[in-house]
């Protein structure tokens, strides 16, 4: 495939030159610039076709960067950084002046993360940069979780770096914190109850937009997408494809493909947009989707897919 390959050299030197990478982590792909380069930034945005309000990550490598890129020391903040980074879980936190505005969306917060992958990481160190960068697909279209997803959707990009399948399979939860504790933005594989055991928990509610991923419409397949006892509206099995977790779905489906046949919820997860992206290829009209059960990493599983199904309701 053009532009893509394993060359961590020279993808880091596209991102000190000012270019625009895409990279795997644990989670998702990531299209990556230097976060304080605003030029560089403005090209993730117009590759995603992203609009501005809507804020990106910074991707760092070691927990000493959060004190260049946040104006603000809070011992929970590196409780929380000691306890699960590297990992899926993105703090906003008040922002440093060294962060353009364009990657905030002019908001005085950042959402920083230490991704949990080798690849990842050494991109970070070899740039010498703390790097933005949001999920490497067009806005609103289903996140990749291979390298293959990421040139369907932008052939464009700079250079994708190829780490093969990636682990957890959906974005990072997202948290901040006010007086009282934690609030989760956007739910992801660590879940309230791991937070639990670091920072209590805020009964306030964030209404604004201050973390990717809060629209009601996103992650969305180019098929109409509806989730098993959400739709009331006659579905020709024959012409749809179906997304099963644990049993086998009754009636003559043209295409099956299990989030989980055992039923596990962290498997569920990690199949759930490689899913979305099979059938985006497979000759089906329609898609249906199991639920799972709302708990733990559940919540964001059907979160993501009541996103994805949202602008087909």
């Amino acid at each position: 495939m053009r532009n893509v390959g394993t060359d961590i050299s020279y993808a880091s030197r596209l991102i000190s030159e000012g270019g625009v990478v895409a990279f795997p982590t644990e989670t998702v792909y990531g299209l990556g610039a230097n976060a304080q380069n605003p030029n560089a930034v403005a090209k993730i945005f117009a590759l995603k076709e992203r609009p501005s309000f809507d804020p990106l990550i910074v991707h760092i490598a070691s927990i000493e960067s959060l004190s260049i890129l946040s104006s603000q020391a809070d011992e929970r903040v590196y409780a929380l950084a000691e306890r699960f980074w590297p990992g899926p879980l993105t703090l906003v936190v008040p922002k440093s002046a060294i962060i353009p505005g364009i990657v905030t969306s002019d908001l005085n917060s950042v959402g920083i993360r230490m991704p949990n992958h080798p690849i990842a990481l050494k991109l970070i160190q070899e740039s010498g940069c703390a790097i933005a960068a949001p999920s490497a697909n067009k806005f609103g279209r289903v996140s990749p979780t291979r390298a293959e997803h990421v040139l369907r959707q932008l052939p464009e990009v700079d250079y994708i770096l190829d780490g093969g399948k990636t682990m957890v399979g959906i974005e990072s939860t997202v948290i901040t914190l006010d007086k009282e504790g934690f609030i989760i933005l956007r739910h992801g594989a660590i879940t309230a109850a791991d937070l639990e055991k670091v920072v209590k928990p805020s009964a306030k509610e964030v209404k604004s937009l201050v973390s990717p991923g809060l629209l009601k419409s996103h992650y969305s397949p180019n098929k109409p997408l509806y989730i098993k006892g959400e739709f009331d509206r006659p579905i020709d099995p024959s012409r749809a494809g179906y997304i099963a977790f644990g049993k086998r779905p009754e009636g003559p489906y043209k295409e099956i493909r299990f989030l989980s046949e055992k039923g596990d919820m962290v498997e569920a997860a990690a199949h759930l947009f490689e899913s979305l992206h099979a059938f985006e290829e497979l000759d089906v009209d329609y898609i249906i989707a199991d639920p799972v059960p709302e708990l733990g990493i559940g919540i964001a599983i059907m979160d993501r897919l009541r996103k994805a199904a949202y602008r087909y309701r």
